[in-house]
């Protein structure tokens, strides 16, 4: 019993030396892990990342075993391996550093959209898929977030026009000029049409998949993009997030597909940002030592 008393006494004592600076170390290190996860996630750099942690287990295995040859040509190959990584993974860690420069700021202060503005813009989303499906019209819609796309409108035309239901179906109108290319919407307006999007490298798709869905889990691949597509041979809706591709989608699941990804639901979620994480910390800290020192006072007139 007394060694788990001692246990229990050292966890205690080792989480109430946790002060602010190590809550904002770890936090930063998983924000870094978790970057860097989805980035390299249904993604040609998955399968290297995979191959390099067995790499990793199987020289530490050999060091374990003594095997001391093999251990140290593997040992080597890793050390020389360091800089061949940064040659492989160069366009993942661009995107990261790209999240986090981008993002940092946002995560600070945590701003949120017009949801009146932003329920307009799905409403004339989903309006506008749903009758370019029944005519069989292609589609590929990206939705800007975090990560700018400035790259990708270079590509195409500008426009910056307010987004409407009749807009989009002009723009992807058959005979149009832009219907090819992809419309791109950046803070509840369409920005450009016409663009060029990169195209996916998973070769794990469906076959029956074209150009256009290609292009459109490519470009969820790039960015955090959400990318709505409808085929123009079936007019099958889908919504391609993080390299994932929903297909079959109704209108109605169309909406709350893109009400869960694009609305901040600021009625329903509590304030998620880091400052307010922090300031919560202090407060619950604050409240608990005020709370000790009102049981010491009770105690001493007792």
């Amino acid at each position: 019993m007394s060694t788990i008393a001692t246990i229990f006494n050292n966890i205690r004592s080792i989480v109430e030396s946790v002060g602010l600076f190590d809550i904002l170390d770890i936090v930063i290190v998983a924000m870094l892990i978790y970057a860097i996860l989805s980035s390299i996630r249904s993604s040609s750099a998955m399968r290297i990342a995979s191959a390099i942690v067995v790499l990793l287990l199987v020289t530490w295995f050999t060091g374990l075993v003594k095997m001391r040859v093999l251990n140290f040509i593997l040992s080597n190959i890793l050390e020389i391996g360091i800089i061949a990584l940064v040659i492989v993974f160069q366009p993942e860690l661009r995107r990261v550093l790209e999240r986090v420069g981008t993002t940092s700021l946002t995560m600070l202060t945590n701003q949120k959209k017009d949801l009146n503005a932003a329920e307009k813009t799905i409403d004339s989303t989903v309006s506008a898929c749903g009758i370019l499906s029944r005519e069989r019209t292609g589609v590929l819609l990206v939705f800007e977030r975090r990560l700018p796309l400035e790259d990708y409108f270079k590509s195409g035309t500008i426009i910056d026009a307010e987004i409407s239901s009749e807009l989009l179906r002009n723009l992807f109108f058959t005979n149009a000029s832009l219907h090819d290319g992809a419309v791109i919407v950046r803070q509840d307006r369409i920005a450009a049409a016409g663009c060029v999007l990169p195209l996916t490298e998973n070769t794990n798709i469906s076959s029956d998949l074209g150009t256009r869905h290609r292009a459109g889990i490519g470009m969820s691949e790039h960015s955090d993009a959400v990318v709505v597509i409808v085929s123009e041979e079936t007019g099958i809706i889908s919504v391609a997030v993080g390299g994932m591709l929903k297909r079959g989608l109704t209108p109605d699941t169309l909406r709350k597909v893109l009400e869960m990804e694009l609305m901040d639901h600021a009625e329903e979620k509590e304030d998620d940002s880091i400052l307010n994480r922090l300031r919560n910390w202090a407060a619950k800290k604050l409240a608990a030592r005020e709370e000790a020192d009102h049981e010491t006072k009770e105690s001493e007139k007792k």
